[in-house]
């Protein structure tokens, strides 16, 4: 995939188009081809991105695969139009958008384990849910263009086999054998379902009812997206060397998809002595944990500070309100007015871009938090899903009066990283809400949705934001050179994705 100022127009004609992508759900066995910009290049990443918080989100709130689950994430796909359904007219842009958003984050997603399996796990909902809805009638072609050996077997033969294809699927009738299509898969391909005894074999195959055909497809798809994730991390040292892709790959794998909160309308309109009830009102877990050891140590560490601060500042704390609350805490801890204002003045006015390089920073997102700077001996900064040790995370949400039932379910989500979702499904407990109807990524969204729900309906505004790490916007002008300028770095990527082609047609 090459990037430059303007997307190449492909001239292709309507079955050319067809043929690119002849189905809403693929393997992505083959990398882009074409050109496009770094504008493109990340407006396709962040609606990918988007897309898989709302798969993750999804996953866990509801059954996977019943009837509430399927309608929002077909709705979701909808709303940022990406490919769903095979019966749907001009499907090309959809699916060249799904093609393409794939691999770009792949690039992002390749660089640690954690986010590795973060991927995986999203990618193989999406694709288990359009496997869902794809056409019978196009099970087979589908299989076939993802080089899948797996071939339906005639009415005939399903009869004769009839009763031992029953006897070995446990939930499988003799009535819905009649209505569903058997597969013959090479034996190895079917090692989970034959050591669990639930598969029928004969001369090396197995006979795979379509229902448990599923599972098989998903564990083809984990093992080639992992390995072509593995082989996409031995480019980043070329892509991370160039600026321009650099900065974007890092902000998608340590971004998330909501507001930034770094401009606020409402600045000045929390008061200082509103704090303490809005902790336990309003605050997320992670910023309770924070304002509970600052008042009762009247003091915080640099990642505590900086942490706690910015949400601070997000929720409407002016410049002067902040200098005036830390240094009043500071002070309580016996610490003298003037080391404080030599030595910790100086970083709240810099976090307020009143200082040195003059960023406004902003507050950390969840994943931020979440990925980066984890917490040490006598930090309380962090996330307590991510960080605590689930016996004190345990009896932190008792604390918080979190009824027992509701605390097993928060430790399920955590046991399985779900980490943000269950600061969500913590946010519905203490609004007593069945679905707060948004995906958690901030915690100032967190705030703004609490005091939203308290007051009726009526909470602060929150305006436009800037981005959470100030970073220029590439502009036409300059993406006009960057196919030759990322020669290096596509030739790179070609050794890597040759290797990929041959794995996949193996």
């Amino acid at each position: 995939m090459q990037f430059s100022g303007k997307r190449k127009n492909l001239g292709l004609t309507g079955d050319q188009r067809s043929a690119s992508y002849p189905h809403s759900l693929q393997f992505y066995l083959q990398p882009p081809s074409e050109n496009i910009s770094l504008i493109e290049f990340e407006t396709l990443a962040i609606d990918r991105l988007k897309l898989l918080k709302s798969v993750e989100n999804l996953g866990v709130s509801h059954v996977k695969g019943s009837e509430e689950y399927q309608n929002k994430l077909e709705n979701e796909l909808r709303k940022l139009k990406f490919s769903f359904r095979e019966s749907l007219t001009d499907e090309y842009e959809p699916r060249r958008k799904d093609h393409i958003s794939h691999f770009i984050l792949r690039l992002a997603y390749c660089q640690s384990e954690d986010l590795r399996r973060w991927f995986i796990q999203q990618e193989m909902d999406l694709l288990r849910f359009r496997f869902s809805i794809l056409p019978k009638d196009k099970i087979q072609d589908f299989l076939k263009d993802s080089h899948l050996q797996f071939e339906a077997i005639s009415n005939e033969k399903k009869n004769l086999q009839e009763k031992e294809i029953v006897a070995s699927s446990p939930s499988l009738t003799v009535t819905q054998l009649e209505l569903e299509a058997v597969y013959k898969i090479p034996f190895a391909d079917a090692l989970d379902l034959f050591r669990g005894r639930k598969v029928y074999l004969e001369d090396g195959f197995a006979y795979v009812p379509l229902k448990d055909i599923v599972a098989i497809i998903l564990n083809e798809f984990r093992g080639k997206l992992s390995k072509a994730l593995a082989l996409t991390a031995r480019s980043l040292p070329t892509v991370q060397s160039d600026e321009r892709l650099q900065p974007l790959l890092n902000h998608l794998s340590h971004s998330y998809t909501g507001q930034d909160y770094s401009v606020q309308g409402n600045a000045g309109k929390i008061s200082l002595d509103q704090i303490d009830l809005l902790s336990t009102k309003s605050f997320p877990p992670c910023m309770r944990q924070l304002h509970k050891a600052l008042r009762e140590n009247h003091h915080l560490r640099h990642g505590g500070r900086m942490q706690y601060g910015l949400f601070l500042k997000g929720i409407g704390l002016t410049l002067e309100q902040a200098l005036q609350f830390w240094k009043q805490e500071f002070i309580k801890g016996k610490m003298d007015p003037e080391k404080f204002d030599k030595g910790y003045s100086y970083n709240i006015r810099h976090s307020f871009g009143k200082e040195g390089k003059r960023t406004d920073y902003t507050p950390f997102s969840c994943l931020k938090i979440i990925l980066t700077n984890p917490p040490g001996q006598g930090d309380y900064h962090g996330c307590p899903f991510r960080h605590s040790d689930p016996e004190l995370l345990k009896q932190k949400l008792q604390s918080y009066k979190i009824s027992p039932g509701g605390i097993t379910q928060i430790m399920d989500l955590v046991k399985g990283t779900h980490y943000q979702v269950a600061c969500q499904k913590y946010f519905e407990m203490i609004h007593t809400v069945d679905d707060c109807g948004f995906s958690l990524n901030h915690p100032n969204q967190f705030f703004f949705e609490s005091q939203r729900i308290l007051n009726g309906g009526k909470d602060i505004k929150k305006e436009s934001i800037q981005p959470e790490a100030p970073q220029p916007k590439p502009s036409v002008q300059k993406t006009k050179d960057v196919s030759s300028a990322l020669a290096s770095l596509n030739s790179s990527l070609e050794i890597d994705m040759e290797g990929l082609e041959d794995y996949f047609g193996e």
